[in-house]
């Protein structure tokens, strides 16, 4: 039974409900969570102040009124009766505690500062999901199922330990959490069976995002600091390289126009070559791998050359720096679809689709357009589309040293002349530029 019908009481019905509780709710109102859930069929509500006698038949309660005199009452009856309580925010009123839950069913984790701090606890919570996989549940019930079988072949305790540490922390878990569960049992019942653990490398194809480190996905920090080597390029920031395993060799790739360290092929082959020594390798990439970041190209090598990879999308750079500088690439005042375009093919060449991008109610984004913007700006209204049109470059998104330039296709290449603009900038080119002035709200400090 929970006593109170407001946000305090929701929370706490949600973890009973989730737990398998038959829940009962005591308050004269309820607020709209509760009463979605009483109209799911999810709860059971007397509508009416709490009396003594509701208290019959229950096996656990929880007080979460904002009447101290009424939480007190409910602590007393339920002690008095040997009924476990609790009593939201008042551990000397509680039989016992809730705890802050990592769940990831059917493992467990419990935070509890004993009552000390529930905010506290609720901080250490976060902090720990992002660092356990959210997949360790599947892993833990591949575990069980090969459990008696392990046990029944590796008699001795300190090997079997050992057996399945090298689960947790090795290719086979790795499988489980890139959603290769099927690959993951068959290396098991090679493992049981033949006592052979799969020894091989892996590549993780990963998106670093546009630049601040806190856009990081947890799976891409994770696997940050679990790669044996990382491979990046010149648009991973310092401040991300810095998360990385310190042990970690890494390993610059990084190109610029018309300077590349390594062409494309070679760094294709130097991920398979790498990965086929058994190293876990990162090929870590500004944004997102399969928007322009050449993601298809590198794991077509890794197909042919039979190396396993596990892709992590990032945020790319035109969400980033859209979100960041304020400017929605769609709206439905202003645009109601979006494209994105590389400002340079292989050749070095701006060789567009311009009748497909002159179309009205779009967002043109642009990579990679900085040097060619002035032609940018040229060809898009020789080829219709108004001097007027609004048009922004957004400077390091996301970055302290972001900056947003705003002028219209017309007036832009004055302001390239009279700026240092520095790579990366992303180009933005569409009617919901005009919303910049009125949605930023990033205002980064730099020296």
């Amino acid at each position: 039974m929970v006593v109170g019908g407001g946000d305090v009481a929701a929370r706490k019905v949600s973890l009973l409900v989730r737990a398998g509780g038959k829940v009962s709710v005591v308050s004269p109102e309820l607020c709209e969570s509760l009463e979605g859930r009483l109209n799911a069929e999810e709860i059971t509500h007397l509508s009416k102040e709490f009396d003594a006698g509701d208290i019959e038949g229950q096996v656990l309660i929880i007080a979460a009124t904002d009447d101290e005199s009424v939480n007190r009452s409910i602590s007393e009856i339920a002690h008095k009766k040997n009924i476990p309580v609790n009593v939201v925010d008042q551990p000397d009123l509680c039989s016992f505690i809730v705890p802050s839950i990592i769940d990831r069913s059917p493992v467990q984790v419990a935070v509890s500062t004993g009552g000390a701090s529930p905010v506290l606890a609720r901080l250490l919570r976060a902090r720990l999901e992002t660092i356990i996989p959210a997949a360790y549940g599947r892993l833990a019930l591949l575990m069980e199922e090969f459990r008696g079988k392990v046990k029944k072949l590796i008699k001795d305790d300190d090997k079997r330990r050992s057996f399945w540490e090298t689960v947790i922390q090795g290719p086979i878990a790795e499988m489980v959490f890139s959603g290769k569960e099927e690959s993951a049992r068959e290396a098991m019942h090679t493992a049981v069976d033949e006592g052979k653990m799969p020894d091989r490398g892996e590549v993780y194809l990963v998106g670093a995002g546009p630049g601040d480190p806190d856009l990081l996905t947890f799976r891409a920090l994770r696997l940050l600091q679990q790669a044996d080597v990382i491979v990046y390029d010149r648009l991973v920031s310092e401040e991300i390289l810095d998360l990385a395993r310190r042990d970690a060799d890494l390993v610059y790739v990084g190109k610029e126009r018309d300077k590349h360290t390594l062409p494309q092929e070679e760094i294709n082959l130097m991920l398979a070559r790498i990965a086929k020594k058994g190293k876990r390798v990162l090929r870590l990439k500004g944004g997102d791998p399969f928007i322009f970041g050449r993601g298809g190209e590198e794991i077509e090598t890794l197909m042919e050359e039979g190396v396993p990879f596990q892709i992590v999308p990032g945020i790319t750079a035109a969400a980033g720096a859209a979100s960041y500088g304020g400017i929605p690439l769609t709206h439905r005042d202003y645009a109601q679809s979006v494209l994105f375009v590389t400002g340079h093919l292989k050749d070095g060449t701006m060789n567009l689709n311009w009748d497909a991008l002159v179309q009205p109610n779009q967002t043109v984004v642009v990579y990679m357009g900085l040097l060619g913007a002035k032609q940018l700006c040229k060809q898009l209204v020789d080829h219709g589309m108004a001097a007027e049109t609004p048009m922004a470059l957004v400077q390091q998104a996301t970055t302290v040293n972001q900056k947003v330039f705003v002028g219209t296709l017309e007036s832009m290449p004055k302001i390239i002349d009279t700026n240092t603009i520095k790579p990366p900038t992303l180009i933005i080119v569409g009617d919901v530029v005009q919303l910049h002035d009125k949605l930023a709200w990033y205002s980064p400090i730099t020296s």
